[in-house]
């Protein structure tokens, strides 16, 4: 472990950054946000390198949100550090994949593979560039979310209230609500990240395909009547 500290952070592939990735619903609607910087204060879920982690509070009402992926691997997928959703359309990647026509094949299968091709990017300085050079089509058009949705910021349920055992009451800092088990509640940060089986994208991606059949089957009874 002495050897391990008096090596160089940096040449380790240890991140240390000044100013976090994040959107603009993940920072809140307070111009004058107090952030905590906290240097190699965590191990990004996905590469497991250790990171510059940022943490602050984003409204009175809201919970206290970090970063929880380190810079390189958010500006690889150009996602926010917070909650992993395009920095241009504020939509999950695997909506946004489908509508660009970038599969999850394209991207290696094993960790081992992610890494290299995660370090490759970076020294020939690519990263992101997949979706730099992207241009906007008419699905990502009808989907985007152009205003911020700080409803997002809320502070989560509390377990205690779902079980009848909360006695905080009104001072309770978590919302008293029952909430619903369902596919929504069971997110995981590498689907999300590299946009496979996320259940918030295939929701939207049902939709908009219910929406598509409805848009065609109208347009196909008014060509059939006299």
């Amino acid at each position: 472990m002495s050897g391990r500290l008096l090596r160089d952070p940096q040449a380790d592939g240890w991140e240390r950054s000044d100013v976090p990735i994040v959107c603009e619903s993940c920072l809140g609607p307070n111009p004058y946000i107090r952030m905590q910087r906290i240097e190699y204060g965590g191990a990004c879920h996905i590469s497991g390198r250790p990171y510059t982690v940022f943490r602050w509070r984003p409204g009175n009402d809201a919970r206290y949100k970090k970063t929880i992926i380190c810079q390189e691997v958010a500006k690889a997928k150009n996602v926010c550090q917070v909650c992993l959703l395009d920095l241009d359309y504020n939509l999950p990647v695997q909506v946004r994949d489908h509508a660009l026509g970038v599969t999850p094949e394209d991207d290696p299968q094993s960790e081992v593979g992610k890494e290299f091709k995660l370090n490759e990017e970076m020294k020939q300085g690519t990263l992101g560039d997949t979706y730099k050079e992207s241009r906007p089509n008419s699905m990502l058009s009808k989907l985007q979310r152009t205003q911020p949705y700080y409803k997002r910021n809320q502070a989560r349920v509390c377990s205690f209230f779902q079980r009848g055992a909360c006695t905080r009451g009104a001072e309770c800092p978590y919302r008293h609500e029952i909430q619903e088990t369902n596919d929504l509640s069971q997110q995981n940060i590498r689907d999300r990240y590299y946009g496979t089986n996320d259940p918030v994208a295939n929701k939207i991606l049902k939709n908009y395909n219910n929406k598509n059949d409805e848009q065609e089957g109208g347009e196909t009874e008014k060509k059939e009547d006299p």
